[in-house]
């Protein structure tokens, strides 16, 4: 060989390879995002497969402990979204099989007839006859992926895959707060039902015992019916209790995959008291954010478009290439002298397209844009979800704290009313609204720590799963 032959043939390898590891479009660069000057923040870099952990056992709840995992096992959401997953992991596998050449193998058998009143073939007549052809052939096409088009579309495949990973671990992670949400609501008005349960009881109480006394004569017929009033008043607040007991009951049977007719919830009285918040927790949990996965996954795969929307605007290059056996005769089929082959690239240059390509490269851009404004949304949502939960534990610290102190007042005003009226210094009147008072408060109070405990879950959901509580003091002290 020449070595200005041999020269020209590396240098061609050379320009081949450069070409062939080029890619149209830009890079995939995480967009900047203005974070709170506060301390607790940093710079956003999604972990999404960090591990979350089964968060809900901060709460020490055997019974709820068994919801999450019939919600797991049973969510027919949490089955769309697996389905949906494994659908775009094929995705995922079709454009990546297209950086690699196709083979396929095109056996065939064909029978047919010639005759000689056909149309002659340069001034020759062909004689008739039937004759039959074997063929087995093997076909390889392969696109050579100079600008990267093939690439380029595989990293946007990729990146839906892992975008609807993230979503499904978005369902998956909403899908437990549910539960938990919908627990802690019923367990507060279990609560409510104990109480409403025993101021009915005390009322039936007392209005037969005035009922007594006004037979007797002790009493007016005013008592009598201020006494019956109270009771049915607190029926009815007993029933609507029931009824929203059954609300939560029947929603959370549904989060767990089951008929709310077969779903029950046996009533039992908890502590409705949140676990420590762990000082400077929003500093690095906010990373474990599905939400802020999914979105800057979906981000990565429109900048990852834009570089198939370019490649469309140069020439592609496709390598053809067909070998085999074919013989008149199946006897002579596998013989050496029956082989045949064929090999061509085709190049196709796209001249005129009307404006598609340029529109399509114009949609590519823009919905780029549209990904970077919902990426940096879901970053200012979850600072605000996180920023917003903290407040409320804080705030809703205080207000229970202070309604301890009127739920104590409202008691004591109930006794010492009762024991004036028992000595005849004030009116039954005074014992009525003494005790609605007492009532109220009770109720206000398990209403609050209710808000305690979903405001917790909200806040473990917005920091993309919980932490590892503080030591108890014997913790403390062991070695």
């Amino acid at each position: 060989m020449k070595p200005q032959a041999s020269s020209i043939r590396i240098l061609s390898s050379a320009l081949c390879l450069m070409l062939a590891s080029c890619a149209m479009g830009p890079n995939y660069q995480r967009p900047t995002v203005d974070n709170p000057t506060d301390w607790r923040w940093k710079k956003a870099e999604p972990r999404d497969e960090a591990s979350k952990g089964p968060w809900w056992e901060l709460f020490c709840d055997t019974q709820l402990n068994d919801l999450q995992e019939k919600a797991i096992a049973g969510n027919q959401n949490l089955r769309a979204a697996i389905a949906r997953v494994d659908q775009s992991r094929a995705t995922a596998r079709v454009s990546k099989s297209e950086l690699l050449p196709t083979l396929a193998a095109n056996p065939s058998w064909d029978r047919y007839r010639t005759t000689a009143h056909g149309n002659p073939q340069r001034g020759i007549i062909m004689p008739t006859q039937t004759v039959s052809n074997f063929s087995i052939p093997l076909d390889l096409s392969y696109e050579i992926d100079i600008w990267g088009k093939v690439r380029r579309g595989f990293e946007s495949s990729r990146n839906e895959f892992l975008a609807s990973a993230a979503a499904y671990q978005n369902i998956l992670f909403t899908l437990q707060a549910d539960v938990a949400l919908n627990y802690f609501q019923l367990r507060a008005v279990d609560r409510e039902i104990d109480i409403l349960g025993q101021a009915v009881k005390l009322r039936e109480e007392n209005a037969a015992l005035f009922k007594s006394r006004f037979d007797a004569g002790y009493s007016s017929e005013l008592d009598v019916s201020s006494t019956i009033t109270e009771l049915n008043s607190a029926k009815a607040s007993l029933a609507d209790a029931k009824r929203r007991r059954a609300l939560y009951e029947s929603a959370i049977a549904v989060l767990c995959g089951q008929p709310s007719s077969r779903f029950e919830i046996a009533p039992a009285l908890i502590n409705l008291n949140p676990p420590q918040v762990s000082p400077g927790l929003p500093s690095e949990l906010l990373e474990r954010r599905p939400d802020v996965a999914q979105a800057e996954r979906t981000l990565a795969a429109r900048n990852a478009e834009i570089g198939v929307a370019y490649a469309a605007f140069f020439p592609s290059v496709r390598l053809t290439a067909s070998g085999g056996l074919q013989s008149a005769e199946l006897s002579d089929l596998f013989s050496w002298e029956s082989r045949v082959w064929s090999f061509g690239p085709s190049i196709s240059l796209p001249i005129f397209s009307a404006g598609r390509n340029a529109a399509g490269l114009e949609k590519a851009k823009a919905a780029y844009e549209e990904a970077i404004a919902n990426y940096r949304q879901s970053i200012l949502v979850a600072f605000q979800d996180v920023d917003n939960a903290l407040a409320g534990l804080r705030f809703l610290q205080e207000q229970s704290e202070a309604q301890n102190g009127a739920l104590a007042s409202s008691r004591k005003s109930a006794d010492i009313s009762l024991t004036r009226y028992k000595n005849g210094i004030a009116s039954y009147l005074d014992v009525i609204n003494a005790e609605r008072s007492r009532l109220a408060e009770e109720l206000s109070s398990v209403q609050i720590d209710s808000q305690r405990m979903t405001t917790t879950v909200l806040l473990v959901k917005a920091i993309g799963g919980g932490w590892n509580p503080p030591p108890t003091e014997q913790q403390a002290k062991q070695p």
